[in-house]
């Protein structure tokens, strides 16, 4: 008896190639969308009935009335727990039906199936959510709008009124004269600029204090020169001693300091508590979806048809 000569993997692809005529068919797809969109329903469904089943226990467990309701914190954790379980469940009866409607036998087959009711599951619940979501805001954008062009035009009726009394008691010389005061004060008080602090009138020391403050603050010093001269102003406006008004300029620019150190401080820890706050959220929907995965996953494999069942069933 001859022992026929081992066939390399060439070979045997070849003759396995050669099996199958020309032109005929390839293998049929393994994935049956109808099961999956339908496992995908039966979640979405399944998740809103227990979610809806839970928005009603808990508002059975308010009570007004008793003064006998649960904490803010212990009903949100509450709440959350029973949404977590609830979609769960969902996922699992969905991978179930998908798996167990896509006919197969192969564990495999049937896991992916559960796989894809999870992922159709949580693409159709973030369009949705992101519909409720756009919705809500466009509802509160359009009321916002309402109330301030009903504010604007009651502002508006009023700034009517006032006018309207306003021209019925001054006439045109009294308002031009009033006009031509503002402009003359004004172009007085920056015309002081340099000069000596004592012959300059309130005004004037007022507008160039606040522009070497101005300085101080964009530019985070003064020079000597402007420092001096800030002193001065400060002197001679309030009536001070040069001593006493260095002290107080130093005090007033101690004090922006902290300010703006606690602004600074209080704006960083604003930025660590959101950065905080996106990474458990991120961490949160990590997790939540990892076990949604797993319990469609499980619940696939629960539906996948038993081979030797699979069999039996098709030579019967």
């Amino acid at each position: 008896m001859s022992i026929p000569p081992m066939q390399s993997v060439h070979d045997r692809t070849a003759a396995a190639t050669a099996v199958l005529p020309e032109g005929a068919p390839s293998l049929p797809t393994r994935v049956s969308w109808g099961a999956v969109i339908a496992g995908a329903v039966v979640a979405l469904t399944i998740g809103l009935m227990l979610n809806a089943l839970g928005a009603g226990i808990g508002a059975t467990a308010v009570d007004a009335t008793a003064r006998d309701t649960p904490s803010a914190s212990s009903f949100g954790i509450g709440a959350a727990i029973w949404v977590l379980v609830s979609n769960l469940i969902g996922l699992a009866v969905g991978g179930y039906v998908a798996a167990r409607l896509s006919g197969t036998s192969d564990n495999t087959d049937g896991t992916l199936h559960g796989l894809a009711v999870w992922g159709t599951t949580f693409l159709i619940s973030a369009v949705l959510l992101g519909n409720l979501v756009s919705g809500i805001a466009s509802t509160a954008t359009a009321g916002a709008s309402s109330l301030l062009g009903g504010a604007a035009r009651g502002a508006g009726s009023a700034v009517s009124a006032v006018g309207q009394q306003v021209a019925n008691r001054t006439d045109t010389g009294t308002l031009q004269s009033a006009t031509q005061g503002l402009v003359d004060r004004v172009q007085g008080a920056l015309s002081g600029n340099g000069g000596n602090p004592t012959a300059m009138t309130s005004d004037q020391r007022k507008a160039e204090m606040s522009t070497l403050v101005t300085r101080r603050v964009t530019d985070g010093q003064l020079s000597q020169s402007d420092r001096d001269r800030l002193n001065q102003l400060v002197a001679a406006e309030y009536n001070i001693s040069p001593q006493d008004a260095q002290a107080r300029v130093q005090q007033a620019e101690q004090q922006a300091t902290q300010a703006a150190r606690q602004a600074e401080e209080t704006a960083r820890r604003a930025a660590d508590a959101a950065a905080s706050g996106a990474s458990v959220a991120a961490f949160s929907v990590f997790g939540i979806m990892l076990l949604g995965a797993l319990a469609s996953v499980l619940g696939a494999r629960r539906g996948t048809r038993d081979l030797l069942t699979f069999r039996a069933a098709r030579v019967g």
